[in-house]
């Protein structure tokens, strides 16, 4: 009996290691935890075809929004580890719905097997073309005259832009009223028209009218200036000294997937992001190129989720 135990798992395993050999043989699915059209999904379907590129297999983008971003994330942690199922991960679904959530259907460390950081992105402070604000300074001085009269748009309560707001209020001692929206569209479209003053927004969403002069652009959030607006300050350099909301987007898969598809699919992701239509695609909305490691990423999930999850609770911002 014990060397029939012995022989079928050496089978097992042998079947095991050839199938991650051959891996993949069939399309990959890239769940995407918002909506279709959303900036998310657009980045996502440009990356999937350079993926599918470098790896030899269709790479399938399947939208499933709802839940604050957990709906998606929810059907990748139980999904098999595999490396047929991967997810677009933002930096406020790994990093800030962990802290506004009271009850995820997931943990962030246990169920996610991060895989690398696909782009770095950057907030951009921007002003209803109606104020009379031209500087982040003048912003800042107008808010501490007339407490609770500027009102911040975002996106949605808990969403980066809103945490990002949150963070400047606490650094510039302003109160300043957040306003939140269902999706950065109609924020952006009150913003041109006034009905809000200010609001913080990803560049892939906000950057055509910023450029288009629908918008007036007064910083960045990250630690440098942005390629897509280089005589724009960072918030730092505009008056407010260590203030830093850089973003990213990452690539995770299900927990427990195997080494061998882990190497296979970083090294994939990694030549994918310096393709020639991903690389323009970030050349053109201000995004940057991520890139290294699990373990690099791992960190940077592990740094970014402390530090927003001080900003959250300080806020005392939470979602049901």
């Amino acid at each position: 009996m014990r060397r029939l135990q012995l022989t079928v798992a050496v089978i097992a395993c042998t079947l095991a290691s050839a199938a991650q050999a051959q891996y993949p043989d069939h399309p990959i699915r890239l769940v995407v935890p918002q909506a279709a059209g959303s900036a998310s999904d657009t980045v996502a379907r440009v990356f999937a075809a350079a993926l599918g590129r470098e790896i030899g297999q269709q790479v399938v983008v399947e939208d499933r929004p709802g839940g604050a971003l957990t709906v998606g994330l929810d059907i990748v942690a139980k999904s098999a580890p595999d490396g047929y199922t991967l997810c677009m991960a933002p930096i406020g679904a790994l990093t800030m719905a962990p802290h506004l959530v009271a009850h995820l259907p997931y943990d962030i460390a246990r169920d996610f097997q991060p895989i690398m950081v696909m782009e770095y992105s950057q907030l951009l402070l921007a002003v209803s073309p109606t104020t009379p604000f031209h500087s982040v300074r003048e912003l800042i001085a107008y808010a501490k005259a007339h407490p609770g009269k500027l009102l911040n748009a975002s996106s949605s309560n808990g969403s980066p832009g809103h945490v990002a707001g949150e963070l400047f209020k606490f650094m510039t001692g302003t109160d300043i009223v957040h306003v939140p929206y269902k999706g950065g569209a109609p924020a952006i479209n009150d913003l041109i028209a006034g009905r809000v003053q200010l609001m913080f927004e990803a560049l892939n969403s906000i950057a055509p009218f910023a450029q288009s002069g629908q918008v007036r652009a007064l910083a960045v959030s990250g630690d440098h200036r942005s390629p897509a607006f280089p005589d724009l300050p960072t918030i730092a350099e505009a008056g407010v000294p260590g203030y830093s909301a850089p973003g990213w987007v990452g690539v995770i898969a299900p927990a427990g997937l195997p080494r061998p598809i882990l190497d296979t699919l970083n090294a994939a992701a990694n030549r994918a992001i310096k393709s020639p239509a991903f690389a323009t695609w970030n050349a053109k909305i201000g995004n940057e190129p991520g890139g290294g490691t699990p373990q690099q990423f791992a960190a940077l999930i592990a740094s970014d989720s402390k530090k927003w999850g001080e900003v959250i609770k300080r806020a005392g911002i939470r979602l049901e």
